[in-house]
């Protein structure tokens, strides 16, 4: 039955991805606008790269890559686009928020204003780009 347990899978619609990396986005950028809390803002922007990437991907290759590395992710990209290795760095900052804002910790993150409003720059940069790249 894999993952799913029979339910529905992973969209093969790279415009289905762009959608929802767009509805990530929208969301980091309310919480940002509304002074939400900082570690779900870094996880939609977060969530928003891996989306909008995983779409270009399946644009490009024409297949899903599964997984949630930034950098990986922005490797894979890098073969068909070398405009992403603009991105490399910041994707693996960005990774950092994938798993570490999602649980409670002891030690909680501390993510100050600034780097949230770098962190949304980063998303909307990279997504802007890989919107100009797919044929919508």
């Amino acid at each position: 039955m894999g993952r799913y347990r029979g339910q529905r899978g992973d969209s093969k619609s790279y415009i289905d991805w762009l959608d929802k990396a767009d509805d990530d986005l929208d969301a980091a950028r309310i919480l940002k606008n509304c002074r939400g809390d900082n570690e779900i803002i870094a996880f939609h922007c977060q969530q928003c790269i891996e989306k909008a990437l995983k779409a270009f991907l399946l644009y490009s290759a024409g297949r899903h890559f599964d997984g949630h590395s930034l950098v990986f992710l922005c490797r894979k990209a890098c073969e068909f686009d070398n405009g992403f290795e603009q991105w490399l760095d910041e994707s693996a900052d960005l990774n950092r928020y994938y798993i570490e804002t999602r649980y409670p910790a002891d030690i909680p993150l501390d993510i100050k204003d600034t780097q949230i409003e770098r962190l949304y720059d980063m998303a909307f940069d990279m997504f802007s780009y890989i919107e100009g790249k797919l044929d919508l």
